[in-house]
């Protein structure tokens, strides 16, 4: 019986994970990112929670702490580390340190009137999270993304595309495709919408196409407020949610 338990964890384990794993967030409050590092000698420190509810379940994080430093001019360094949860339909819940993020962001192009910045964001999640209990891939995935971003007035548009490695029985390396277009309301409120696409992740499955929707309230110039929610429009993905603080010194 006990044997018979803990593959029938395992297995609702796992569905969660493929359920879970695409896509991670990138740029706060959003999946798609974009290519402006934080400046040299600034920092960004984040304590946010995401949500998703599909098919198989819910799972997220609640909360994880991501932290950003401009390291030189043009880099940007990144950590997040993550407290995550997992609720299989009909399984247990569980919850406990999830994967770890590491990253780094070059801007190797600036914008002009006429040309948009442009950068790559490299990602790593390495797998300090329990796999068995649907809180880790059990691998170390990689993004290897390139994000473009042009602004005009109160109007701000990025985006890109990139891909992830994925490895693990059972999964495939897929892609990841968004832009996203936002407006200034005032210096208080930003918000903002975006599109995305990603193919399937795991040997047999399917893409999905979604959109999120959001913005940032500015309480002081140190101090803000980040939403978003959003859907697949096809795919597992029934409801995804962020909302986060940010602090800017």
């Amino acid at each position: 019986m006990n044997l018979y338990l803990g593959a029938v964890r395992a297995a609702a384990a796992a569905a969660l994970l493929i359920a879970f794993s695409p896509p991670a967030r990138c740029g706060p409050p959003f999946f798609t990112d974009d290519p402006e590092p934080v400046e040299f000698g600034h920092w960004e420190f984040y304590l946010a929670s995401q949500y998703l509810r599909s098919d198989q379940g819910r799972s997220g994080t609640a909360p994880h702490a991501e932290i950003n430093c401009g390291a030189a001019p043009g880099l940007q360094l990144h950590l997040l580390a993550p407290v995550a949860f997992a609720h299989p339909a009909g399984g247990p819940l569980a919850r406990g340190y999830g994967d770890t993020e590491l990253g780094a962001k070059y801007r190797f192009l600036h914008e002009t009137a006429r040309r948009p910045q442009a950068g790559v964001f490299a990602l790593a999640e390495l797998p300090t999270g329990d796999a068995d209990r649907g809180l880790g891939g059990g691998k170390t995935r990689v993004f290897l993304p390139v994000w473009l971003q042009k602004s005009w007035g109160p109007w701000t548009s990025y985006g890109g595309a990139g891909y992830w490695l994925n490895p693990g029985a059972g999964n495939r390396n897929w892609g990841y495709a968004g832009w996203l277009l936002q407006r200034d309301l005032s210096t208080r409120l930003t918000l903002g919408g975006e599109l995305f696409h990603r193919t399937p992740d795991t040997a047999g499955g399917r893409g999905a196409t979604g959109f999120s929707a959001g913005g940032q309230v500015n309480f002081t110039a140190a101090r803000h407020l980040l939403f978003s929610a959003g859907r697949d429009f096809s795919g597992p993905d029934k409801f995804t949610a962020y909302l986060g603080l940010q602090w800017t010194p």
